[in-house]
């Protein structure tokens, strides 16, 4: 199919996920993966939970994925309506490393092969599916931590793969609506690609996936990127305009956000490149001190009494 969309995204902004403990959260994200944590809030909605943000040394769109960490919650089911698993860019020939260090740390990993590209695929500790692919593609992530050097490091998200009720919708939607390009198939998935160097293949699961259930170990949503708040506005009439219900504009400090759930039920949302994450701290403190957003500041002492307390530390 051609792709005739009138707009179409740069990609994947940011990947949102529900995960245990905080502590959990942070040794396998900063202490094994080797990310930043740019940014530690709470949930707008629910300030009595954390919203942790790991990304790339800058903390730019295409690197940033984002937690709710609830202690002790019932554990999800991946399945459709969901984000089924989340690709990682290494540097080229930065594999081997990769398997040593997944070893090391006792994480399981298998070896496949997909769209004539060698996948290194693991679960992080509440269950969520990540890969890890070598590509040229993407800008080095200068972030050392805990033995992970620029040069081996993870340089933001390959991409996602996408489970849907309604596979065929769901394609309709990408080419259509978020205008990405379809590359091709192979057995039951498509690809699809974006203009980005990062967060810019989307592939998607053509046979129909029964409705997984929410709950740590799953992905919330997938946000994908708009340039600016007029961009972000075109896109709300635009989505609306093909049929989908899009919320107003929602204030998240960081970027704007707005959002819809598409017919083969995955939560999508669009959110801004600006501000971005350095706007209430320096580029070098980003992710060292609890931000509340303004409404909640008046409550910090409360809300620090909720937050369970966590360490980011290296890992031997």
């Amino acid at each position: 199919m051609t792709n005739v969309a009138a707009k179409q995204t740069m990609g994947i902004h940011h990947i949102t996920a529900i995960v245990g403990h905080p502590q959990e959260n942070m040794d396998f994200y900063a202490g094994v993966l080797g990310l930043r944590l740019v940014k530690q809030t709470v949930n707008f909605d629910d300030p009595g939970t954390y919203h942790f943000y790991f990304g790339n040394d800058g903390g730019k769109p295409g690197t940033i994925i984002t937690f709710f960490p609830w202690p002790g919650a019932y554990k999800g089911k991946i399945g459709g309506g969901q984000v089924g698993v989340t690709t990682y860019i290494i540097p080229v020939g930065a594999m081997s490393f990769w398997k040593e260090r997944l070893a090391k740390f006792k994480v399981a990993f298998t070896e496949l092969e997909r769209f004539g590209e060698q996948v290194l695929e693991f679960d992080d500790p509440h269950g969520l599916h990540l890969e890890l692919v070598e590509r040229e593609a993407g800008e080095q992530n200068s972030w050392t931590f805990g033995g992970v050097t620029p040069d081996v490091a993870i340089k933001g998200f390959g991409g996602a793969t996408l489970l849907s009720t309604d596979p065929e919708a769901t394609a309709e939607l990408l080419e259509q609506v978020l205008g990405l390009t379809f590359i091709g198939r192979e057995n039951d998935i498509a690809r699809y690609h974006s203009a980005a160097d990062l967060g810019n293949v989307i592939d998607l699961k053509m046979t129909a996936v029964q409705r997984g259930e929410m709950g740590v170990g799953t992905v919330h949503h997938i946000a994908w990127r708009a340039k600016d708040d007029q961009d972000q506005l075109d896109w709300q009439s635009y989505v609306h305009d093909h049929g989908y219900g899009v919320t107003p504009v929602q204030d998240r400090n960081y970027f704007n956000a707005i959002y819809f759930r598409e017919h083969g039920e995955i939560l999508f949302e669009i959110a801004t490149d600006p501000p971005g994450f350095a706007h209430d701290e320096t580029p070098e403190t980003m992710g060292t001190e609890l931000k509340l957003p303004a409404q909640y500041e008046p409550h910090r002492a409360q809300i620090e009494q909720v937050l369970l307390p966590f360490q980011i530390r290296e890992l031997d």
